[in-house]
């Protein structure tokens, strides 16, 4: 038997390695290099496009418990991560390049993997098909899809923030420090007195973003707003998001500043970063005029802009199992972003999940599905919660995750034990999967 998987993103990839490592074939479908998506670039598989950061690395973390469970059940994407990490204090972040590189080797060598390129217009008959196009899917296989679930797609808009070469950073402006001192000192900040904040929000706020011709509507997600956006909502709002300068305190003056913008290394020679939290829509020009008046940014190359691009998922809860599997035809599966899963790991995991429990009902017709004491079942469960009546997408939290039955006051040792609690579900159940 061998299982379609549309789309070669994270998800995809995640989900061909856990069925191929198993013995089961799979034709592995993706339009890359043939036609991209407006948001990405690479030749490659697993392209990270919005952020090199794969957030906190930590078990008193959500998103650190969800990467030590990938971790325990094999993730080629996790193992790709920590092969190919770069500084940023207590996250995992990579070289976006060599991730994506990794992944895709590791992915064209295996012999139980048929990569086929082209756009996919229609979903293949017959076999098992994960369709794991994430949140770029073009029109025409949307409209596929729309055909099949017979539900309507939600739509929202993401946005992907500006990358810098490291030598355009003007230093006499800018300081290495991690906030509170936490891991290495890897992020570049750029601080701002109160009257250099007041000139760039006020320019901010007037700048003209680029015209969204192909949007239908302009709902914006929380999780990843662009940074015009946000300043729209008042002037102290960014003072408290992106521009946070608690913690961070100038060696010049041993004080916090009024404002501080924080770059992230992007790939492992240090010469790119990433403006953390400067996801946005402006016109490329306005990024240039804009960021600039941001001191240590004055001189500042880009050598990538910010972009905007639709973000598509499904009302999972009405059309999917907690296997990720449609509910009205049990030969088709959705992985990834386009699931409502939020954010690089979320989508790797449900992937991950997708590829063990079809090949478990491949070979013995059913699935054992993770609880939600894990992260990764926890996720599962959210999508397909029908009680949900207004479906968002959700990044991984402790709140979507089972609580303990002691109580516990501390918030970390609370997390930490709820960590230990799914690491041990997850070693055992590794042992059979």
């Amino acid at each position: 038997m061998t299982v379609n998987v549309v789309g070669a993103g994270l998800a995809g990839c995640e989900c061909a390695w856990q069925l191929a490592k198993r013995g089961i074939k799979v034709k592995l479908f993706e339009m890359k290099p043939e036609k991209f998506s407006p948001a990405h670039s690479l030749n490659t598989f697993a392209e990270l496009v919005c952020s090199n950061s794969l957030r906190a690395a930590g078990l008193e973390n959500a998103p650190g418990l969800l990467k030590e469970e990938m971790r325990r059940l094999d993730s080629i994407i996790i193992k790709s991560a920590d092969l190919n990490s770069v500084p940023a204090g207590g996250a995992l972040a990579v070289d976006r390049e060599k991730f994506s590189e990794y992944v895709s080797k590791m992915l064209l060598k295996n012999e139980n993997i048929e990569v086929v390129n082209g756009e996919i217009t229609r979903i293949p008959d017959g076999n098992f098909t994960v369709i794991a196009t994430g949140p770029l899917t073009s029109d025409a296989l949307s409209q596929e899809i729309a055909r099949l679930t017979g539900d309507e797609y939600l739509h929202f808009f993401d946005a992907a923030a500006p990358v810098i070469t490291a030598e355009s950073i003007d230093f006499s402006n800018a300081y290495k420090a991690s906030r509170y001192d936490k891991g290495e000192a890897c992020y570049i900040n750029c601080p701002m007195n109160e009257k250099e904040y007041e000139i760039f929000y006020n320019e901010l706020v007037n700048a003209e973003c680029a015209h969204l011709k192909e949007f239908e509507n302009n709902k914006v997600f929380e999780g990843c707003m662009p940074v015009e956006v946000m300043a729209s909502r008042g002037v102290q709002t960014l003072l408290f998001g992106p521009l946070k300068p608690v913690g961070l305190p100038d060696p010049k003056t041993g004080k916090e500043p009024y404002a501080v913008v924080q770059l992230r290394q992007d790939n492992s020679e240090a010469t790119l970063y990433n403006m953390v939290g400067f996801q946005t829509h402006l016109k490329f020009g306005e990024q240039k005029r804009v960021f600039g008046l941001i001191p240590a940014l004055k001189n500042a190359e880009f050598v990538r802009y910010g972009v905007m691009h639709r973000n598509t998922y499904i009302n999972s809860p009405k059309l999917l199992n907690n296997m990720y599997q449609l509910k009205k035809d049990k030969k088709i599966f959705f992985a990834g972003q386009i699931t409502g899963v939020e954010g690089y790991i979320e989508s790797a995991a449900s992937g991950l999940a997708v590829g063990i429990y079809l090949s478990q009902i491949i070979k013995k017709g059913q699935a054992d599905v993770l609880p939600r004491e894990t992260a990764i079942g926890a996720l599962s469960h959210y999508i397909s919660d029908e009680t949900i009546v207004k479906f968002q997408p959700m990044n991984i939290n402790f709140g979507i995750i089972s609580s303990l039955q002691e109580h516990i006051r501390k918030k970390r040792e609370k997390n930490l034990k709820i960590s230990e609690r799914a690491l041990g579900i997850i070693d055992e159940y590794a042992k059979d999967n």
